[in-house]
């Protein structure tokens, strides 16, 4: 039998937003190597009891690729877990390269992201009509170098929603970037470990966000959201639902 590799998006936190196809794999999975730091372990109530696990926040690449490349030699399943959705901030990309080169099977099952539990513990809508209709996901410059013109600075010019994955330990300089174009009171949230039990939230201005963020004390696992979308009082209806607009599946009353 021929192995293969199965990346899986675990969802934000809460076991539950796991999806039905990836906790069938996890369930037939041999090996699974998860994101310990991250990924909820309680996902991996869903494995069977002979299922080798190896936690991938001890490892490093070469020691990942290593267990991928025997297990599959093996023909076993493995299941490589990531927290949220892998596309996003999931260090994929070159875990996918190495297997393309040793013709190694694999497949990619999405997941719920952490920005979209955050969107829904906000109880907010990204793209309100009027307000703003681009959402802009980004992370400051660190350790990790970003391109010159994805500055948060320079995105912030677009006045979009911005959702801000990594930045929460320098919320003072991401602040600072984004008072280029925005205004003192925009309205910002930061939401600390979404769906999980201890989920934490911050909601606040551009004028004020950062004091409170460290007075709570966050300085990790959390996305900062800024835009009007989290400060509309009144939401324009989307035209989709209008009793007077006609679309494929329905036409409109007239006035």
């Amino acid at each position: 039998m021929k192995g293969k590799v199965v990346f899986i998006g675990a969802g934000p936190g809460d076991p539950e937003l796991v999806t039905v196809k990836a906790s069938k794999i996890i369930g037939k999975a041999d090996v699974i190597i998860y994101a310990g730091s991250l990924v909820n372990p309680e996902v991996l109530r869903y494995a069977k009891k002979e299922a080798v696990i190896h936690n991938s926040a001890q490892m490093n690449l070469d020691q990942i690729l290593e267990i991928m490349e025997k297990s599959v030699q093996k023909g076993e399943l493995v299941a490589r877990v990531h927290t949220g959705d892998p596309a996003i901030y999931g260090a994929i990309g070159e875990q996918i390269q190495y297997l393309k080169e040793k013709d190694i099977s694999y497949e990619v099952i999405p997941g719920v992201s952490s920005l979209f539990a955050t969107a829904a513990a906000l109880e907010s809508e990204l793209t309100l009509p009027m307000v703003s209709q681009t959402v802009i996901i980004t992370r400051p410059g660190g350790r990790t170098p970003k391109p010159e013109l994805e500055s948060i600075k320079s995105l912030a010019e677009h006045g979009a929603t911005m959702c801000i994955f990594l930045g929460v330990h320098m919320i003072d300089k991401v602040v600072d970037e984004l008072l280029g174009s925005y205004d003192l009171n925009t309205p910002v949230a930061v939401v600390q470990r979404a769906s999980w039990p201890d989920e934490k939230i911050v909601r606040g201005t551009l004028e004020d966000i950062a004091g409170k963020v460290h007075q709570e004390g966050i300085q990790k696992t959390a996305i900062i959201v800024v835009g009007e979308v989290l400060g509309a009082s009144c939401v324009v209806p989307s035209k989709l639902y209008d009793p007077h607009f006609t679309h494929e599946y329905r036409k409109g009353e007239e006035k």
